[in-house]
């Protein structure tokens, strides 16, 4: 989704958070032909400069105050946010000098926004808490401070505070006659609306925000209007509206240069072709979209369009583009998680591990799909494998593991010839040594894939065995790791207790019974908590029947 539009001083015709009277800055010394918009840029700040010196000779605090904040933004636009920032303490310091608290509550909104944009989320929160405290007699003002706090606590996930604050910021925003303020709070509560799947509000909301925008032509904001009206329309499955919305909204982005929203715009664009099977276009819209958002250092808008085009790899058969993708995206999600103040990444990455399992989910039970015996084996072992691994206390990280090693352990059998997989008989030696070869064939079609999870070991060594016995290096007691040996386990319990193309499926107290036979194939701890979990799912099935 298109991101909130914050509001730093009196609202732009443009990207929004820039003041209507600032433009993109060049450095000072502008090249010998420069055009008449850097001319205006370069005198704008010379001015800036100039009426803060002036002011100061004079003891004119008010006009200090506000050339100083002014400058404060030219320098943050210009790429200098901590000097914009010290423009920002010193315009509150002369605003008190002056006994101004408009001007103070100005100097504090916009160093808040600075801090906002640089992603310094608690700084800025504590700025806006002190000024929206000193703007109650100004709505204008209020409702833009309103406004930025609501855009903290969605970024955060705070829906609630986030709904509160903008509804307060269109009271304001009413109370003062600013249609564009209002147009700008409507989309924000859209946004909201969203987020909580709420599409019958978020519609009315973006309908009401277009609506002013066009009116007041305002471009950017028709244009994220037009996206994230899209955005609803695609969960709504009116795809045509949705192409329509999304496609005008990509038009508006390229004729204003908007190289962030553009990428927003190609990503759902290839999420609503990929929805309506037009596969090929749907890849190179989000291919465009991963690429725009990495050109733009946009990490979240990149690892969200990594994660869709994985979704489209998964969809079309293509895994193993799909894991390195969502690796991709992980490792991104990963990097911004370290960040206490944006909250909601956790529920992004909770997201995005939702899709690698479907992912990998969906890879080994299209392998497994060859072999009618062995059909819904990789979940049964990932179920059983997690539960098992919960037995003995282990982490999130190492259940995820278990969980996606289940799921690719047997990944090597789509090398298996069909007649050797699916023999009714007996294998012979040579068929064996045939089967024997897909861990490693299994690790081998993982080799140039990075994964989140170690699981590569489960792969190649779910068929060792304690003693020294098993498959394919004869690894021994502790060489084995903990994951593999786990996998193993259940994979036989599974594997005695199903139907196979060579013998019927045996009760899971007879498999018990043949597993205590083999206990020493297994760490003797390992082997009795695999004995309590199998009690324990027995028990569980018995009082839900």
């Amino acid at each position: 989704m298109a991101r909130s539009i914050t509001s730093p001083a009196t609202p732009s015709r443009g990207n929004a958070g820039v003041a209507a009277d600032t433009a993109t800055l060049l450095v000072v010394d502008a090249p010998a032909r420069a055009t008449p918009r850097e001319e205006l840029t370069r005198a704008r700040e010379v001015e800036a400069e100039g009426r803060s010196e002036e002011g100061r000779r004079a003891g004119d605090f008010p006009t200090v105050a506000e050339a100083l904040r002014r400058l404060g933004i030219l320098l943050y636009k210009r790429g200098d946010p901590h000097l914009g920032s010290e423009m920002c303490r010193e315009s509150l310091r002369a605003a008190i000098q002056a006994r101004e608290p408009r001007l103070a509550a100005e100097a504090l909104n916009t160093h808040a926004v600075i801090e906002l944009e640089s992603g310094a989320f608690a700084e800025a929160k504590t700025l806006l808490e002190d000024a929206v405290a000193l703007a109650g007699d100004w709505p204008e003002l209020r409702a833009r401070v309103e406004q930025n706090l609501g855009i903290i606590a969605n970024v955060q996930g705070d829906w609630v505070s986030a709904r509160a604050h903008y509804a307060r910021s269109l009271e304001a925003y009413g109370a003062a006659g600013d249609h564009r303020g209002a147009a700008i709070a409507y989309h924000n509560l859209g946004m909201i609306d969203t987020d909580q799947r709420r599409w019958a509000d978020a519609e009315a909301h973006f309908d009401r925000s277009l609506a002013i925008a066009l009116k007041v032509g305002d471009a950017h904001l028709e244009g994220l209007c037009r996206l994230n009206q899209g955005e609803v329309l695609h969960a709504l499955e009116r795809f045509d509206s949705a192409y329509e919305s999304v496609d005008g909204a990509l038009r508006i982005f390229t004729r204003l240069g908007c190289e962030p929203d553009k990428a927003g715009a190609y990503k759902l664009l290839g999420m609503i072709y990929r929805d309506t099977n037009r596969l090929s276009l749907a890849e190179a819209r989000l291919a465009s979209s991963v690429q725009l958002f990495q050109a733009c250092e946009s990490p979240l808008g990149q690892a969200e369009a990594s994660r869709e085009l994985a979704l489209l790899y998964g969809k079309s058969g293509q895994s193993r583009q799909a894991l390195s993708l969502l690796t991709e995206a992980h490792r991104l999600f990963l990097r911004l998680d370290a960040r206490a103040d944006l909250v909601d990444i956790g529920a992004k990455l909770q997201q995005l591990e939702e899709t690698y399992l479907k992912v990998v989910r969906n890879w080994g039970e299209s392998i497994e799909s060859s072999d009618s015996y062995t059909f819904g084996h990789c979940q049964r072992v990932a179920e059983f494998g997690v539960a098992l691994a919960r037995e003995l206390g282990l982490d999130g990280v190492q259940l995820m593991t278990i969980r996606v090693g289940a799921y690719l352990h047997d990944l090597g059998k789509v090398k298996v010839p069909h007649e050797v997989l699916n023999k009714p008989g007996r294998l012979t030696d040579e068929e064996f040594a045939i089967i024997k070869r897909h861990p490693v064939w299994g690790e081998e079609m993982l080799a140039d894939v990075e994964l989140p999870w170690d699981v590569k070991p489960i792969i190649r060594w779910h068929h060792e065995k304690y003693d020294g016995s098993g498959y394919p290096d004869r690894l021994k007691g502790e060489e084995i790791p903990l994951s593999a040996q786990i996998i193993c386990m259940v994979d036989v319990f599974d594997a005695l207790t199903t139907n196979r193309s060579y013998r019927g499926a045996m009760t899971p107290e007879v498999a018990l019974g043949k597993m205590r036979e083999t206990a020493h194939w297994w760490r003797p701890d390992l082997f009795e908590a695999f004995l309590r979990v199998v009690a324990t799912l027995a028990s569980s099935m018995d009082q839900a029947a």
